[in-house]
């Protein structure tokens, strides 16, 4: 029996690049300047819609898979397919709808709801949503983060098709939101236990989906919650744009994906409310990140109080995030380098994206990290870098014409 000494490296060395052909070979071509970009951003983004497929084919229950360890996990003690993701799974719904729309493709309209019939099922009896993924946990601890992005789901998949379950699952779940909120905005119940519970400053997009279904519903308590934790966040805010107390780990040393989560939901809320003030605070920090973009398109995976970069490796979620934003504030605020920033982020994650991998888990999804051995999601293709990927793309690539017709495609 190996000890715990000896089972730590025996870990690290079947997760390393060294014993996997496929994980030294991506490694090195990451290194080398990455994959060729199609002349048809189509391509990218169906490649990465196809991955999701795959990804939820993969699961028995209709969720989706976290994702792909392209080598050894150490946690999950394989390599492949990961268990279904509840948190993801419930914001990768409306990427689904959006597009179904898009392509004119049903069946994806199809998944989404597959996706959402499933949260509800594991949504636990408190209105809650677990933390971590399905199977890993003999008593699923409620998590409010987790439980704001399965809402965004809810509320989407209930504008679909109007089925009244969906609407009673987001009641329940923002009922346990508002009751984990404490008296100066911040949620202080129902943290993750696999992240720092004094460091919740990016629960903004957690608030920005009581915020929606509150506007959905004409619901008071909810957007009055929404913008308390809103108020808190800014609370949070230095004047460079910088966010105290906003990482999974490292608050002095934040990852760019919670960087990009506190100014989503601020910016969410500040365009469905049209709060001109959360618009401002979301444009300082994202104004500042734009000074650190690099030649190549991409951002540092982290990030010092001051701005300086931390790490030599991508965040590839955070950058994809920050496309969005940037996009986003672009439209809103009249900045159109800012749109321009978007679309070399764009062209730089389409560079990462291997869509000739033989290996299904690793084409065409997006990794956690670049190089793959970077330290977020090392040797992993994750679903929410994948999703965030789609969603830039979809806003910074013109939409093809509509189909004249639209054709019913069977589900596989």
């Amino acid at each position: 029996m190996l000890t715990r000494i000896h089972r730590a490296v025996h870990d690290r060395l079947r997760a390393s690049s060294i014993t996997n052909r496929t994980a030294r070979a991506e490694r090195r071509r990451d290194r080398a300047g990455g994959h060729a970009i199609a002349s048809d951003p189509a391509e990218h983004f169906c490649g990465a819609l196809d991955w999701l497929i795959r990804a939820q084919d993969a699961t028995p229950d209709g969720g989706v898979s976290r994702g792909y360890s392209v080598a050894w996990h150490s946690y999950f003690r394989r390599r492949g397919w990961q268990p279904s993701y509840p948190e993801t799974t419930g914001y990768i719904i409306p990427t689904m709808c959006d597009a179904a729309v898009r392509l004119g493709r049903p069946d994806l309209r199809e998944r989404a709801l597959r996706m959402a019939d499933w949260e509800l099922e594991v949504q636990l009896p408190s209105g809650a949503v677990q933390a971590g993924v399905i199977g890993e946990q003999e008593s699923p601890t409620p998590a409010v983060f987790n439980t704001g992005q399965v809402l965004f789901g809810l509320v989407r998949a209930h504008e679909e098709i109007g089925r009244i379950e969906y609407l009673h699952g987001a009641r329940r779940a923002a009922e346990f939101m508002l009751s984990a909120q404490g008296s100066d905005g911040s949620f202080t119940k129902g943290h993750s236990a696999m992240a720092r519970d004094d460091c919740t400053t990016y629960y903004t997009r957690a608030a920005w989906a009581l915020c929606l279904l509150g506007m959905r519903l004409g619901e008071p308590r909810y957007v009055a919650a929404a913008e308390r934790n809103i108020r808190f966040a800014l609370s949070q805010q230095d004047e460079n744009g910088w966010f105290r107390a906003n990482c999974l780990t490292d608050p002095d040393r934040p990852l760019l994906h919670t960087i990009a989560y506190a100014v989503e939901g601020i910016l969410g809320c500040g365009l469905l409310l049209q709060r001109e003030e959360y618009i401002a605070a979301a444009l300082r920090t994202s104004v500042a990140i734009a000074s650190r973009q690099r030649p190549d398109g991409g951002l540092s995976g982290r990030f010092a109080r001051d701005w300086t970069p931390q790490v030599s490796w991508d965040c590839l979620t955070g950058d994809a995030q920050i496309a969005t934003v940037w996009w986003q504030l672009g439209a809103a605020t009249g900045r159109p380098e800012l749109q321009d920033r978007a679309r070399r982020m764009c062209h730089f994650l389409m560079r990462t994206q291997n869509r000739s991998a033989k290996d299904p888990g690793l084409k065409g999804g997006i990794k956690g990290s670049l190089p793959i051995d970077g330290g977020y999601g090392t040797y992993e293709v994750l679903n929410w870098p994948t999703k965030f990927f789609i969603d830039a793309l979809f806003l910074t690539t013109p939409a093809p014409p509509a189909p004249a017709t639209t054709p019913s495609m069977p589900l596989p």
